[in-house]
Order: structure tokens, then sequence, then C-alpha cells
């Protein structure tokens, strides 16, 4: 399923508009985003928890030549789905 989809899920479902249907979405991932990037975690019960996680720098290796090169640390989104959604996709 892709974003335009998912809009049209979410206005079918709602009975909205899929303009706003498609604002709502875009104002949730800019939230979510935005709150991330401040490093806060977006806990959604039943559904699932939004964070961000700190990856240590580490020795990589490039797969054409073999020559080691590091790889910076840096900070990424994880996401972990709740119980209901495990439940759900099982």
């Amino acid at each position: 399923m892709n974003k335009v989809e998912l809009v049209e899920e979410v206005s079918n479902q709602t009975g909205i508009t899929k303009r706003r249907a498609r604002n709502v979405l875009n104002a949730m991932t800019k939230a979510i985003t935005n709150a991330l990037s401040n490093g806060e975690k977006i806990t959604l019960v039943d559904f699932g928890t939004f964070r961000v996680a700190h990856r240590k720098a580490r020795e990589g290796r490039n797969p054409q030549t073999g020559e080691k090169l590091e790889i910076p640390a840096k900070k990424v989104p994880k996401f972990r789905a709740g119980k209901n959604l495990r439940e759900a996709v099982r």
C-alpha cells in the first residue's frame, strides 16, 4: 500500500474527503518527524512505538575493493510494533 492508497482507505473508512484525509496523514507524519528530530519517543497504544536509536561508529569494508572505511556514528528512527499489531499480522 502506498500513500495514495492509504489516503483513499482512510477517506473510505472515515467518510471524510480524500483531501482532508491526505492533510491528516501529512500532519501526522510531520508531527512524528518533528518529535523524533527532537529526541522524543512516540507511543501509539496497541499500534507501536517510534523512537530514535543511536548507532555506534564502526569499521566497514567496500565490497568491491575490500578497502576498510570508517562508518560514522549516527541516529536512526526505529519502530517497534505493539501487541495488537503483531497479533493482527500473524
